[in-house]
């Protein structure tokens, strides 16, 4: 996919894009290059390979999640070089992001991004989000929580929940396997105070595979003992 391939799409989709945004990505993928030869941050570097699969995936959140009404509050969960969170950010920059990963090489980059691209209202953390999802300061506190690609759905549903407000929405964003991941994770989201609103499955543009978008709303509040210690979810996941 092209920037001007991307830029279509995105104007068909009813996706806000304007040049300047359309800059902003531009340096986004320079950077995520140059940086990438320094520390591993994606096997996916080629120029039109990170516009579809990094830059377009990142936004199908957009077409299932209106991000334009209000101010809202989202954090991204292992985050990694910035997906899905910091493309969000570009096309809505009133939203106000929160980032935690595990890495703090990654959040260094990420801190490069936010400086280069100029974004206001991004907070980024180097922590486990086993740990992170106990500090009161943020616990039940995020209208939105996204993870992308990052653990099984039933260790997803205990790192992310809990960080949510009641009421607010976890945006899964999975490969094919998605529905198997949710029917073995069902009793874990309803313990945690989740409950599936839906399941959205779409194949990328160019034959680049399908992907799925599921959405979790939290009905109740977390139990106070999840997240476990760090490591726990990912070696006794919850069944």
């Amino acid at each position: 996919m092209t920037p001007e391939e991307f830029q279509s799409e995105l104007k068909k989709r009813n996706i806000p894009i304007s040049d300047e945004k359309m800059q902003q990505f531009e340096s986004y993928l320079k950077l995520l290059q140059e940086w990438n030869e320094k520390i591993n941050l994606t096997a996916i570097t080629q120029r039109e390979e990170v516009y579809l699969k990094h830059f377009y995936d990142s936004l199908t959140a957009g077409l299932y999640v209106d991000f334009s009404k209000g101010v809202h509050s989202l954090c991204d969960v292992g985050s990694g070089a910035g997906f899905p969170s910091i493309p969000l950010k570009i096309i809505y920059p009133e939203l106000e992001i929160t980032i935690v990963d595990s890495l703090k090489k990654r959040i260094t980059f990420l801190e490069e991004i936010v400086s280069e691209l100029n974004l206001q209202g991004v907070s980024l953390y180097h922590d486990r989000a086993e740990t992170f999802g106990q500090n009161k300061q943020f616990r039940s506190s995020f209208d939105f929580v996204t993870a992308r690609a990052v653990a099984r759905m039933s260790v997803l549903a205990e790192l992310c929940l809990p960080l949510l407000k009641k009421k607010g929405t976890f945006i899964a964003m999975k490969a094919s396997h998605a529905p198997k991941e949710l029917s073995e994770a069902t009793k874990a989201i309803k313990l945690l105070g989740g409950k599936v609103r839906e399941t959205q499955s779409f194949e990328l543009p160019e034959d680049a595979g399908e992907r799925s978008i599921i959405l979790i709303d939290k009905k109740k509040e977390t139990p106070n003992k999840y997240p476990r210690r760090p490591g726990t979810p990912n070696k006794s996941p919850l069944a």
